[in-house]
């Protein structure tokens, strides 16, 4: 089970700089730990125009503001491409018959238009996104739900994961949680991480496999 911003497509550092680079004319500069903090609950995290409301000290044109930023965010994510080892896993756990989903808090056009664009989309038998269910990560909610669609139990599935909301909602959930930061959630701090890599493509699929394995033996002693 795959979360889709910054773990599939890292989209959260165009969103990271889009936004700094607004910040800056206002001369506001948000600490990366911040940053980070803000990330895996929506695609545009309202957090960030509260940051820059509460700098100006008075409400701001909401959707101005997003126009302006997304125009920047979707020149910066032109040089973007399929993160390390995202390829390699989905290609081995197709071959060895499991079945993928992807469970994530952005909305399902976003989500859609860039797997089809990196001829990913067929790879994964459920996707679930934020119209899919009442609430997003950190709430259980996606998870819950994409296990039900995918037909397995929590302890037949592992997470993959990026941000510390994602992780949280995929620890509640009750999935084995592998967090794989990026450039901009390097700066978290992953307490419902079972397991952090710096690349999906550290390690194989049986590799995870076997972590899921002596993790859950781990936690019923």
């Amino acid at each position: 089970m795959f979360d889709f911003d910054g773990l599939i497509l890292d989209t959260e550092t165009p969103l990271q700089l889009s936004w700094a680079e607004i910040y800056s004319e206002v001369g506001l500069s948000v600490p990366p730990a911040q940053w980070a903090s803000l990330l895996g609950a929506a695609a545009d995290p309202p957090g960030a125009y509260a940051l820059l409301e509460e700098h100006l000290g008075h409400p701001i044109d909401r959707e101005s503001v997003r126009r302006k930023r997304l125009r920047r965010e979707h020149e910066l994510l032109s040089a973007e491409t399929i993160l390390p080892g995202v390829m390699e896993l989905v290609r081995a756990a197709r071959s060895s018959g499991l079945r993928l989903a992807v469970a994530s808090s952005s909305d399902r056009a976003w989500v859609e238009g860039h797997l089809r664009t990196f001829g990913l989309l067929s790879s994964f038998q459920v996707l679930l996104c934020a119209e899919d269910v009442t609430l997003v990560k950190p709430d259980p909610e996606l998870y819950t739900a994409t296990l039900r669609a995918l037909g397995v139990r929590a302890d037949e599935a592992i997470a993959f994961e990026d941000s510390v909301h994602g992780a949280a909602a995929a620890r509640c959930a009750g999935l084995f949680v592998v967090v794989v930061p990026n450039r901009v959630t390097r700066h978290a701090v992953f307490p419902n991480a079972d397991l952090v890599v710096d690349s999906i493509a550290e390690r194989s699929l049986n590799e995870y496999i076997a972590a899921a394995g002596r993790g859950r033996h781990t936690s019923a002693k």
